[in-house]
């Protein structure tokens, strides 16, 4: 049964979408020429918010999570760019070792990772899991609610080489965001390819360097297609030297709060939008939707109560939080169901190497249009995406669902884009910091 999607739009994207349709073939032209510049991601989910006015990019993830969550109709689309990705990273690979996140409870998230590994598999590799868990020292098979079984396995290192017992595969993948530190088994690979590279984790990776990155590809977009950047890319600022326990760092909080609001405030005006503008604060690293507030005055931040203070000072794994990024807030119009049943909604886009392979929504009853729904009491509709999202139809409306998808693909391959070079910028050796 295919659930009920209802896209509520005040001021609807029918201008910008307007815009991405008559410029698809200097849109495609161009990214095809950015790609051919650059190396995309082995793969990448985007959170996209959709405020009717303004359509843009939340996060990036470079570790998906969600694979068993698309709709099954998108899983050609999937395998054929895996095989593009592998066949550019190791034509005769035949096998592959994929690495996922330390849980075994977590059986919607293992449901992924064996999603993940059937879509491999259908690219004609061997494909097998190995657990960074030091309890697993042994085949450990995990059943699944779908009633397969997941198999995982101890990392077996061998000089410069990572796999397990009487597996030495040619690739090895992670679905590990690295997020409590890079283990020692996982450095000095140079005889495989490890794939995302390690500091493409948050052990290293930031998200303002990403927003910098993006910064920079929705300035060229823009031009490109004739519209004000600002309508794809949210305002952003950082605060090192964070300590929440300590209130170290309020007062540039409280700055850096208060001159995005103003940014947002003066470009409210500007398209007469009658919303009330808000920033999301949120850990520079990390994800899981953990270390997040909203907030709509600058007050708001300087005297925040215990309970609040432990929320934003560590993140997944337990980390501490010492730099912050204070990001604009982007509305959401998007429903999905109706009465009682309606939740707040926002489109996941993913991709495999440069290409859109599928996306669903991430629907929150209990949140509104302006917090952020990656919180306890989401769930996911799977089905919610009935096209892809390459596929315009310039014959129908801006506004109708394979012109709608076709504007998140585009926005979402703008951020992939900022990824990648994002990661040539932190590579070890290579430009930024």
């Amino acid at each position: 049964m295919v659930p009920h999607l209802t896209t509520a739009l005040n001021g609807p994207l029918l201008e910008l979408e307007r815009r991405f349709l008559d410029a698809t073939p200097a849109i495609e032209h161009w990214l095809r020429g950015q790609w051919q510049e650059h190396t995309p991601p082995f793969y990448g989910s985007v959170d996209l918010r959709n405020a009717g006015f303004k359509l843009a990019p939340v996060d990036m993830n470079l570790f998906p999570g969600g694979f068993n969550n698309l709709n099954a109709a998108f899983l050609p689309l999937c395998v054929q760019a895996a095989m593009a990705a592998v066949d550019k990273i190791c034509p005769e690979a035949r096998s592959l070792l994929l690495i996922p996140e330390n849980h075994t409870r977590n059986l919607f998230y293992l449901q992924n990772v064996a999603q993940l590994a059937a879509i491999l598999r259908q690219t004609g590799l061997n494909v097998r899991i190995g657990s960074l868990l030091p309890e697993i020292v042994a085949p450990t098979p995990v059943d699944l609610p779908n009633g397969t079984t997941l198999l995982l396995e101890p990392l077996r290192r061998h000089g410069r080489r990572l796999g397990l017992d009487g597996f030495d595969p040619c690739v090895v993948v992670l679905n590990n965001d690295l997020s409590a530190g890079i283990p020692e088994i996982l450095t000095g690979l140079d005889e495989q390819f490890l794939l995302p590279p390690l500091h493409a984790g948050w052990a290293v990776r930031r998200k303002s360097n990403h927003f910098a990155a993006y910064d920079e590809v929705a300035d060229e977009f823009a031009r490109l297609v004739g519209i004000d950047p600002w309508q794809i890319n949210p305002y952003f600022a950082v605060c090192n030297s964070i300590n929440f326990h300590e209130r170290q760092g309020e007062d540039c909080l409280a700055a850096n709060v208060d001159a995005v609001l103003g940014l947002i405030r003066e470009k409210y005006r500007e398209y007469g939008i009658d919303e009330t503008p808000y920033v999301v604060v949120k850990a520079d690293a990390g994800t899981y939707g953990m270390g997040v507030m909203t907030v709509k005055d600058a007050a708001e931040v300087t005297g925040l109560n215990r309970k609040q203070r432990n929320k934003m000072s560590v993140i997944k794994e337990g980390m501490p939080v010492s730099q912050v990024i204070i990001q604009e807030g982007v509305h959401t119009y998007e429903q999905v169901g109706q009465g009682d049943k309606a939740g707040v909604a926002e489109p996941v886009v993913y991709m495999i190497d440069r290409y859109v392979v599928g996306g669903f929504y991430r629907v929150h009853s209990g949140r509104g249009k302006d917090e952020n729904l990656n919180a306890p009491g989401m769930h996911f509709e799977p089905l919610a995406f009935e096209t892809s999202c390459s596929l315009p139809d310039c014959c129908q409306n801006p506004d109708a669902a394979p012109n709608r998808f076709y504007a998140y693909g585009v926005v979402a391959r703008l951020a992939l884009l900022a990824a990648s070079l994002e990661l040539e910028r932190t590579a070890p050796g290579g430009g930024a910091e």
